[in-house]
């Protein structure tokens, strides 16, 4: 019984340690941006910017004909030369290499926007507010850091596009702690403007969300109508039921 209630107050605490883990720099909403040509953009920049150094590797080139690209579209646009339409999304990087360039191997991007959700936010969240985080940091191997990863070994593959920023930290009194300061973040500068403005980035980055998102679960959303058509089968047959035990009962006295 002791065991039992111990358990109920671990449990009960979990989903506060998950936020306390997330917590740090708190997630922006992502968009939602789910129609083709969103997807379709996303799926170039994914291939441009994310593949050279991630695998995919539960994600076929060809099901990219899910939203809406032919196949010759995939080999003309988004096919490295050594690669197939039916095969895999992978990388040419060896691991040992990309541990030796970075610090860490690279994960798998095939289900990521799954595995990043939590208490404080979707996964989709998580991706655009940290690919939207990046700033300069010399004292990096990479030249880069993240506001949502601090420290991360990733740099930032898409500066041409957002351009170089800095963070601006400033100390402030421990509200918790007299006569402690904290490091506390104030804002971003710009240092050098990229190719796209920010407005522009902003919808890029969503764009490449949002595929990152489809291509977790690319059966979302006919699982979604099968859930409709399920319910309102079942709504039916319930109904249908009724009326025959409502009739059953009428002759019984």
């Amino acid at each position: 019984m002791k065991f039992a209630k111990k358990l109920i107050a671990v449990l009960a605490l979990v989903p506060g340690l998950a936020f306390a883990a997330e917590g740090g720099f708190p997630l922006e909403p992502a968009p939602a941006r789910s129609d083709l040509a969103s997807l379709q953009n996303g799926a170039k920049l994914f291939v441009n910017h994310c593949l050279n150094c991630h695998s995919a590797s539960s994600m076929r080139y060809n099901r990219l004909r899910d939203i809406g690209l032919t196949e010759e579209q995939i080999k003309n646009n988004l096919l490295f030369s050594q690669d197939k339409v039916g095969g895999m999304m992978t990388t040419a990087m060896r691991p040992d290499d990309a541990k030796a360039w970075f610090g860490a191997v690279p994960p798998d991007l095939s289900v990521m926007a799954r595995a990043k959700a939590s208490p404080s936010g979707t996964g989709a969240d998580y991706l655009y507010t940290y690919l939207r985080t990046f700033y300069k940091d010399d004292a990096r191997p990479t030249g880069w850091n993240n506001m949502v990863v601090p420290n991360v070994a990733m740099p930032h593959v898409m500066w041409q596009e957002q351009g170089v920023r800095q963070a601006k930290f400033q100390d402030v009194p421990d509200p918790h702690e007299a006569g402690k300061t904290l490091h506390k973040f104030v804002g971003f500068e710009a240092v050098q403007p990229g190719t796209m403005t920010p407005q522009e980035f902003d919808t890029a980055t969503a764009d490449l969300v949002a595929y990152l998102v489809w291509m977790a679960e690319p059966a979302q959303d006919t699982r979604k109508k099968l859930g409709v058509i399920v319910l309102l089968f079942m709504t039916g047959f319930a109904f249908l039921a009724w009326l025959l035990n409502k009739s059953y009962w009428k002759e019984v006295k």
